[in-house]
């Protein structure tokens, strides 16, 4: 089967209105109530079925964007396999994209780029079970995109692929359930794509793949409005698809799908305006997709859709400059889409598009260097895209700093 970001880049020529016309036919861009917690004997009952006699501590989400469903994992604490918890997949909308869920690790959001949508779950952090919210789904711009969440969860970012802007939420902290932003959408770029907000919750960055720049903005953290950042839009790459900010908040990262690179980008900590760090961009393998940065802030991975495989790279903590890791790139499945590392960044996890599937791997905490695990790669829906994880603490689940 023929990648939606292969279908992409093919109709480049043809002009951005031909492009995403068709793109749209194939259903891609450019392509809760509280807590339903279990009771202790019945965590365990599900933790046993789950993976064995060890407990289930941490969890991976899957978005299938073909089966319109959620994946959803235990992940084995002693070597990263992972097993589908009671329940899974859990529904979602049309061509669902990528989980979002909120650093208090209480509630989760998926926007679904087919249907125009947000859902909204209540994570069960026993289990790791998705309960919708009520009033789920909420209303987006067309053809939403990814999402993202700033640190004190009470505001939820997502990129409305279709009609250029990003929808911005308030946040229910007791039901999860969503309001719009006053003022929201906020304009962006052209087809905007991947979302991020930094660790101190003062600015979202937004990658546009088709007007190949990154979007600034400053958050008013009362309301939750969006201002642009003096200097923006910064200029990216060729079809930056996904942006991701590191956990020291000092380093933005972004592939870019179409010119096989990663730019890199100082983050300016009183005005939040970015600058190229030496070097950048740094090359890929054949059209990155996602960014994860591991949450100890030494290691990046990037999923490359066009050569089946991951590039990692270690950082340079003080200029940000990317190394490759010795090994690197490492293979995955076919056309790999989405990358995450676990909160304890022990384990990374590729899902691969075409083959239905998710790559499990070991991280060397040494050199980044990664191992498949045993038994990988493991099985998902149709059109596995983005990966999230959490770990689970006290009675909520809460994810990588990132």
């Amino acid at each position: 089967m023929q990648s939606r970001h292969r279908f992409v880049r093919a109709f480049l020529a043809l002009g951005f209105a031909a492009l995403f016309a068709g793109c749209s036919a194939y259903g891609s861009p450019g392509k809760m109530t509280p807590l339903d917690m279990a009771s202790g004997s019945q965590a365990r009952s599900t933790q046993s079925a789950v993976i064995g006699d060890a407990a289930a501590v941490e969890f991976a989400y899957v978005a299938n964007f073909g089966s319109n469903n959620i994946s959803t994992y235990a992940i084995s604490a002693s070597d990263g396999a992972l097993k589908q918890v009671k329940g899974s997949p859990f529904a979602a909308g049309t061509g669902p994209t990528g989980l979002v869920i909120d650093p208090k690790g209480r509630f989760a959001y998926m926007p679904n780029h087919g249907s125009s949508n947000v859902s909204a779950y209540a994570v069960d952090a026993t289990s790791g079970a998705l309960k919708p919210v009520t009033g789920s789904p909420f209303g987006a711009g067309y053809e939403p995109y990814f999402g993202a969440m700033d640190p004190s969860g009470k505001f939820l970012y997502v990129a409305d692929n279709g009609s250029n802007n990003v929808s911005a939420y308030t946040v229910d902290a007791k039901s999860g359930a969503l309001s719009p932003v006053a003022g929201s959408p906020f304009a962006t770029g052209t087809y905007p794509d991947g979302v991020a907000v930094d660790p101190k919750g003062k600015f979202v960055y937004v990658a546009n793949n088709g007007s190949n720049n990154v979007w600034a903005y400053s958050i008013d953290s009362t309301s939750g409005a969006l201002t642009p950042v003096k200097g923006s839009p910064f200029a990216a790459g060729s079809q930056p698809y996904f942006v991701t900010v590191g956990p020291s908040g000092k380093f933005a990262y972004v592939a870019n799908f179409s010119s096989d690179t990663i730019s890199a980008y100082t983050i300016n900590a009183k005005s939040g305006a970015l600058e190229p760090v030496a070097g950048s961009p740094f090359a890929t393998s054949s059209e990155p997709y996602g960014v994860a940065v591991d949450p100890s802030g030494k290691f990046v991975y990037v999923p490359n859709n066009g050569s089946n495989d991951v590039s990692g790279y270690a950082i340079n903590a003080k200029s940000g400059v990317l190394t490759a890791v010795k090994g690197s790139p490492f293979a995955a499945g076919t056309n790999t889409d989405g990358m995450a590392v676990d909160p304890l960044g022990k384990f990374a996890y590729a899902a691969n598009d075409s083959s239905n599937n998710v790559s499990a791997y070991a991280i060397n905490s040494t050199s980044g260097a990664l191992q498949q695990t045993k038994g990988s790669p493991f099985a998902a829906g149709s059109g596995p895209y983005l990966i999230s994880t959490c770990r689970r603490v006290a009675s909520a689940c809460v994810p990588p700093p990132l």
